[in-house]
């Protein structure tokens, strides 16, 4: 298994068990779907649950939302306005051409060539999309993105993630 981590907080993103897709060779995307699960619920596959015990009713409470943030504990946060949005841009990825020059100085320039067209992307549909941080909810590491996506006919949350902003750790 595989799970993606923030560089800078070291906070879980996702993990392999969702389906992914890099585009432009710097943004994951992530296919989650909506879940509702009660909250402490543990269920095993493999399971039967019709031979245990019969449990009793009670009105336990439920959690519902996308799974991979569900899952990875990913904290929702906000924007006030494009512009908030664009100087979050511009000052993350600075910090990451940092972080590359330091540790993939290979990477700079297929990270500085595709990410403009990108962040474009993403400012074009600014009013679509939800912003969650990490666990640590430390807004100075990687801000994922989601979005609604009609893929075939069904409403997909799409989690966006940059690639250089993540390390991928091997379990």
């Amino acid at each position: 298994m595989k799970i993606w981590k923030d560089i800078f907080t070291g906070d879980e993103m996702f993990s392999d068990t969702y389906k992914l897709k890099l585009v432009d060779n710097v943004m994951y995307e992530v296919y989650g779907k909506h879940v509702s699960r009660v909250l402490g619920d543990v269920q095993l596959d493999g399971a039967n649950p019709s031979a245990e015990e019969a449990e009793e009713g009670t009105d336990a409470a439920t959690e519902s939302g996308v799974d991979v943030v569900l899952n990875h504990r990913l904290c929702e946060t906000g924007f006030a306005d494009k512009k908030q949005f664009t100087t979050y841009l511009k000052d993350y990825m600075k910090k990451l051409v940092t972080k590359l020059e330091e540790t993939n100085p290979s990477e700079v320039e297929v990270f500085k060539t595709n990410i403009n067209k990108v962040m474009k992307d993403l400012l074009t549909r600014f009013k679509d999309l939800q912003f969650f941080t990490g666990e640590s909810m430390d807004c100075e590491g990687l801000i994922a993105m989601l979005e609604y996506r009609d893929i075939d006919g069904d409403s997909v949350p799409v989690l966006m993630c940059f690639k250089h902003g993540l390390e991928e750790e091997k379990f």
